[in-house]
């Protein structure tokens, strides 16, 4: 049988890791399953702020169940995380980092009990803790269950996962079950029962409003979807489609996926070995105007995308000392531009919805900075995008330019800007959302 090419063998291929990887145009991404939009996109998003939204999120995550005797110390060894303080129903933003202190990718985290943990989100950081597991040869246990889109054999997942948020979310709960949830901090979670169903509410929300997430075996997830949904009926709920779910997490200022530090370390060749070319590091395209042929441009270390809470020099782990390094050299800070409505008007134009494009910002034309993740939000009449800006150009109401375009990478010919278009834009903190940004983790 012919094992699939791996990694490493398309960046040999393909010349360079950004000759694999630049790719003009990326699709921006969205859940697969859900429907793109229920009762409109724009009416969605604001669903969440102005009432109550519901969204399925069983779909576009990967799931890895991790079980043992020495999970804890397997999780330990390789991510910055505090583990002496991490309680049982706990979760946590996952920090993994390379040896020079670099995000690996970040996931969450739940704590299930003294020795299980599910880890889920984008791939990159389960695929991190997989390999490392098989060359320690730690005596721990995996349940890998991919998103639904790459499932084999299709099926449902093994877990639901349903978010409630937003102003009505707590009245919708307290009606469901009967009275309010037992009193939880952010990012803790406690079991529940629902006509002799259990399963887990863990207080989250991705758009920085109140709510729980529900998590629980899918045997269950119709009968808590219907109960939900039926009670958002009095409470004006909004179900959230593909489309304005793929938005919400600008405001709270979540940058999602960044790009992996794993292309170009002599060390890490046996993991891009071990990796497949068919996989989220593989396949997941860079693009927009903030082109680069050194892939290592576009490598973020955990204190620029505001991780600095999670992580914890108490314990050895890979890239400790290099992180530590990084924690007093921060030179770029997470900021959420907003761009002028009208330019934004007449480039993109009101109908433009996402972008994970790298869009390279600018002061008197030179770079100081990209964005990562770019949205039309309808309820603020303009385009946001979620970024990183020198520390020097990074105060709110601070004008910048964000060039908006597609850089042909490698194989340009001629003017490779020729069809860029500069936008007026002001920058803003990060989270943008005021309630994200004072109130969201005070309990």
């Amino acid at each position: 049988m012919n094992m699939p090419p791996s990694l490493q063998q398309g960046i040999d291929q393909a010349g360079s890791p950004i000759k694999l990887l630049w790719k003009p145009a990326f699709p921006a991404w969205k859940p697969p399953v859900i429907p793109d939009e229920f009762v409109g996109w724009r009416e969605e998003q604001a669903a969440s702020y102005d009432g109550v939204g519901f969204s399925d999120l069983s779909h576009h995550m990967r799931d890895l169940f991790i079980e043992g005797p020495d999970a804890t110390r397997l999780l330990s060894e390789v991510s910055a995380n505090n583990y002496e303080s991490f309680a049982i129903d706990q979760a946590k933003q996952f920090v993994p980092v390379t040896e020079d202190g670099l995000i690996v990718q970040d996931g969450i985290l739940l704590r299930e009990s003294e020795n299980r943990y599910v880890l889920s989100g984008p791939p990159a950081s389960q695929n991190w803790v997989l390999w490392n597991a098989e060359q320690g040869g730690y005596d721990v246990e995996f349940v890998d269950d991919v998103d639904s889109q790459f499932r084999p054999g299709g099926g449902p997942p093994v877990l639901f996962r349903y978010q409630v948020q937003g102003p009505q979310a707590l009245a919708l709960v307290e009606q469901v079950f009967g009275g309010p949830l037992p009193e939880t901090k952010f990012f803790h979670s406690t079991l529940v029962t629902l006509d002799g169903r259990e399963f887990r509410a863990l207080r989250h929300g991705m758009a920085g409003q109140p709510g729980y997430e529900f998590i629980g075996d899918w045997k269950h997830a119709e009968y808590v979807k219907d109960a939900l949904l039926r009670a958002g009926e009095d409470h004006g709920l909004i179900q959230i489609g593909a489309l304005a779910y793929s938005t919400n997490g600008i405001e709270s200022g979540w940058i999602p996926t960044p790009t992996p530090a794993i292309y170009t370390d002599p060390k890490l060749q046996a993991y891009r070995e071990w990796l497949p070319i068919f996989s989220f590091e593989g396949q997941r395209g860079i693009h927009g105007t903030d082109y680069s042929e050194n892939i290592e441009d576009f490598y973020v270390s955990p204190y620029e995308l505001g991780y600095g809470r999670s992580i914890s020099f108490d314990h050895d782990f890979i890239g400790r000392d290099a992180l530590q390094q990084r924690k007093d050299d921060v030179r770029r800070t997470k900021a959420t531009l907003e761009l002028d409505a009208d330019d934004a008007r007449a480039t993109v134009g009101d109908d433009f919805w996402n972008s994970y494009a790298r869009y390279r910002i600018e002061v008197d034309g030179e770079p100081t900075g990209m964005t990562f993740y770019t949205a039309r939000i309808a309820r603020h009449g303009t385009v946001l995008a979620l970024s990183l800006v020198d520390t020097a150009h990074a105060e709110p109401g601070t004008a910048v330019t964000l060039v908006f375009g597609e850089h042909p990478g490698p194989a340009a010919n001629g003017d490779a800007e020729a069809g860029f278009t500069r936008l007026r834009a002001t920058v803003q903190p990060s989270p943008y959302d005021a309630f994200a940004r004072t109130e969201y983790r005070k309990d």
